[in-house]
């Protein structure tokens, strides 16, 4: 893409409005803006991270055995009346009414929708057990909507739940979700640490939040290094196998891991006895899974046959993920005082390409050969073709984060060589067009 033809609109100056540096960079950077309190639109920048993110979250889901399906986001009111969360869920629901005068509300969470699908599906044990998740918009009426995306109003969700015979099962099902948030998170370039937690309006009685470390995290975070130390995505793991998957959540649920509201010192310092391998940090929460057993089934009578032909309510659990909010949290964990440091696997474009001089017809020629090898080896390149300052041109590539720049010039171009530089180490090299693009595996 050509930022001549890109729809890049940045900002020079922080916005008065934003308080976190996630929001500033993202206004700043041209990846969002607000439509009204808490509710934002997704530019160009912006989107391609959201669908790099979400594109991982379905990658891992599909991995550990889910299957996809897409709920409304409009929900009758009936199904919650049934399950008896319609009264009790409180003002952040949206209630609605549609030109019949029936009651509709823009789901919060698909509990009730799933459940139904289930239970007007599936009659026999032999369907059990079942992993399905969408990917979804949803609408919370937050009270104070802050902090830009990272807690908003509208929010894009990955929401999955689980269906099975009985406890042991629905375990099962707990553990392959548990692996999978760890293997997603560290797709992003993230550290997530797990963390037990309360089950909150959702219901149920085991529960774990993901909080992914940032320095200027919302949660202060005390755990054992032993989590920093653990290569999830070095493990081929099998998630058919259910003792190597209760390996893995083994090795981290023995671990202390604490936030503030939870943290006790003289415990952290009995159960982590090497001072060197206490971390003390801050953090952010970036998803959360849920075992609740038959809350929603039971009420809403989702049962199958079991081998005697008996009816049995099936287990049932939950698994969300912020989709929306990860772009943020990566920001979080992930910037310097000139802007984003994207991962390479969720950055908008791979490569910047910079034309210091676009009057000049070698560093011109050289910008364009070189466009076109990338774009033939399917590397994401935004390469700035306008007729800007130099200064201004860096500026906005540190600011956007991709995490390779190409920069050439006149004097460059008469060598035949090109800068390239890491945007997360600052490292600059001069090469040829063929060694950059090898360093690059293009």
């Amino acid at each position: 893409m050509r930022s001549s033809q890109f729809f890049l609109p940045t900002l020079r100056e922080n916005p008065a409005e934003a308080e976190i540096v996630s929001h500033r960079l993202m206004l700043r950077a041209g990846m969002i803006r607000q439509a009204s309190a808490g509710i934002y639109s997704w530019l160009p920048l912006g989107f391609k991270v959201l669908k790099k993110v979400e594109q991982i979250v379905r990658e891992e889901q599909d991995r550990a055995g889910c299957q996809e399906v897409l709920m409304p986001t409009i929900q009758s009111a009936d199904l919650w009346k049934e399950s008896g969360r319609y009264d009790a869920y409180g003002k952040e629901m949206l209630r609605i009414k549609d030109r019949r005068d029936r009651e509709m509300l823009y789901g919060p969470t698909n509990e009730e929708q799933i459940t139904q699908i289930f239970r007007d599906s599936i009659k026999s044990y032999r369907y059990v057990p079942k992993m399905l998740y969408h990917i979804q918009w949803k609408f919370r009426d937050e009270v104070r909507p802050r902090f830009g995306v990272m807690r908003g109003r509208e929010f894009l969700m990955k929401d999955a739940y689980s269906f099975d015979m009985d406890y042991e099962g629905a375990k099962r099902s707990y553990n392959k979700f548990f692996v999978a948030y760890l293997r997603t998170f560290a797709r992003m370039g993230m550290h997530a640490i797990p963390m037990e937690a309360e089950t909150g309006p959702i219901g149920g009685n085991l529960s774990h939040e993901f909080i992914v470390l940032a320095d200027t995290g919302e949660s202060q975070v005390y755990c054992d290094r032993k989590f920093l130390d653990y290569d999830v995505l070095g493990k081929d793991i099998n998630y058919e196998n259910p003792s190597e998957v209760e390996g893995v959540v083994k090795h981290f649920t023995s671990l202390y891991a604490r936030t503030d509201e939870k943290h006790d010192q003289s415990a952290f310092e009995k159960e982590v006895a090497d001072a060197g391998q206490r971390y003390v940090g801050r953090g952010i929460e970036v998803g959360h899974i849920f075992y609740f057993g038959t809350k929603y089934s039971e009420p809403l009578k989702a049962q199958v046959q079991d081998k005697d032909g008996n009816p049995l309510t099936v287990h049932m659990g939950s698994y969300g993920i912020g989709v929306s909010r990860m772009p943020a949290a990566i920001i979080e964990a992930s910037h310097d005082e000139n802007g984003i440091v994207w991962p390479e696997s969720v950055a908008p474009f791979k490569v910047g390409l910079i034309n210091i001089k676009v009057d000049d017809a070698a560093a011109t020629r050289m910008c364009e050969d070189i466009y076109a090898k990338l774009r033939n080896a399917n590397v994401e390149v935004l390469y700035d073709d306008r007729d800007e300052r130099a200064g201004a041109k860096f500026a906005e590539m540190d600011l956007i984060g991709l995490p390779w720049q190409f920069v050439v010039g006149p004097r460059g171009a008469a060598k035949g060589l090109v800068e390239m530089k890491n945007r997360k180490t600052g490292e600059k090299v001069e090469l040829s067009v063929d060694a950059a693009l090898e360093r690059l595996g293009a």
